[in-house]
């Protein structure tokens, strides 16, 4: 433990002492209450503190190395270090290399997402950008990377972190992926599409390894006022020792307008489907890589679930916004989904419930962004668990950023 403080200390440090560094420091705080029913309610708080350097090398290159130190309270105070995007990059005429932890997001956005430790390299070109990247997610954050594949992976991520044992409890799965993948702002155009194909390979220490391949799509097609998505995946998933392949799907449809007011502002509507298991074995569950939760109150893994999402959005003046979303969740599956609140269900049926949020958004300055928003998920309105409390949240946010 003393030996990780001592080389977070020197991470810290470093950049400090070198004079040719850029300097930049983000702070992020968030608040909450919430309870489910006549549960007593509960707070939380966590600020995080985010310093970012970055250096040029020669006329190609870039540096760029972002800390992060977390402080919270969630029923008991705790805190945790972590390496954020870190990476080196060179840009050549149509080339760009990169190499240390990045951001990487799948055309779908619900296979991986999130920051990942590897490479990747990209060629644009008239046809678009083509890239490849091979990354290894076992020396990430584990709360941030959100990588809960198997009942193992569950475990372990909801294990609390011991400053003792950080090798064991701070780190994520040990899995490594690998993509190839392909963009184009306007075929035609017109058609915004990006593809990819992506292998992830379970490296943990365990007798049964979940072994994964997708193949994913997005378009998008802008038309007057409105813009139409449709994206989806295939995923192909097997088990060692289990002699067999399984195959899941997914897909998410997408209409926004932009409607014709003095204020901006814009009405959309997205349906959003992710196959569970079903009795006559033509289709398994989709496994997503990353878990990319769905709703804001109730955030369900989107594992063997269906949502139907309609979101307002206005632009009230420069510096604010709001929103307002209803989002209908539906069980695909009778097996899968086992979050709130099949905990107390009272039937099998499929229908979970619905979820209301409504949102400000404030930012009186370019580097200062203030968040309030609460919300309700409502079990009464589906036939899963017709009795059950509805749970609630009010949550702030604050955003100061300096560079």
């Amino acid at each position: 433990m003393k030996k990780i403080n001592a080389l977070l200390l020197v991470l810290f440090l470093l950049p400090l002492s070198l004079s040719a560094w850029d300097f930049g420091f983000v702070v992020e705080q968030n608040a909450g209450i919430g309870a489910v029913g006549s549960e007593d309610t509960a707070g939380d708080y966590e600020v995080n503190f985010i310093p970012r350097f970055s250096t040029l090398l020669g006329d190609s290159g870039e540096f760029v190395i972002n800390l992060g130190m977390t402080l919270g309270y969630d029923e008991e105070f705790y805190w945790f270090p972590e390496l954020l995007r870190t990476e080196l990059s060179w840009r050549f005429t149509t080339t760009k290399l990169i190499i240390g932890r990045m951001e990487y997001a799948d055309p779908f956005a619900y296979i991986a997402e999130g920051l990942f430790d590897g490479l990747q390299f990209l060629i644009n070109s008239s046809s678009g950008t083509f890239y490849a990247g091979a990354w290894y997610t076992g020396l990430l954050f584990k709360e941030n990377a959100n990588i809960t594949m198997t009942g193992e992976d569950a475990t372990n991520y909801n294990a609390d972190i011991d400053t003792d044992d950080l090798v064991s409890t701070y780190f994520a799965s040990r899995r490594m992926v690998a993509a190839v993948g392909w963009e184009h702002p306007a075929i035609a155009q017109l058609f915004r599409t990006s593809l990819a194909l992506i292998e992830q390979i379970d490296l943990n220490d365990r007798d049964n390894k979940l072994h994964s391949q997708y193949i994913t799509a997005k378009i998008g097609l802008p038309v007057n006022s409105f813009v139409f998505e449709l994206g989806g995946a295939l995923a192909f998933m097997e088990t060692t020792g289990s002699g067999s392949i399984d195959a899941g799907w997914a897909m998410d449809l997408g209409v926004f307008w932009t409607l014709p007011t003095e204020l901006r502002s814009q009405l959309s509507f997205n349906a959003s489907f992710f196959s569970g298991a079903t009795d006559s074995g033509s289709s398994a569950a989709f496994i997503p890589i990353t878990t990319k939760p769905l709703g804001t109150i109730l955030e369900a893994k989107p594992s063997g679930i269906a949502a139907l999402n309609l979101g307002y959005l206005i632009r009230l003046h420069d510096t604010l916004s709001a929103n307002v979303t209803s989002t209908y969740f539906i069980r695909t599956d009778k097996e899968t989904y086992a979050g709130y609140p099949i905990a107390i269900k009272d039937d099998d049926g499929y229908a979970l419930g619905n979820e209301f949020y409504a949102g400000l958004v404030w930012s009186p300055f370019s580097d200062l962004q203030i968040n309030f928003g609460g919300g309700l998920f409502i079990p009464s309105m589906g036939n899963v668990a017709s009795d059950g409390d509805p749970w609630w949240r009010i949550q702030l946010g604050a955003v100061l950023s300096v560079y």
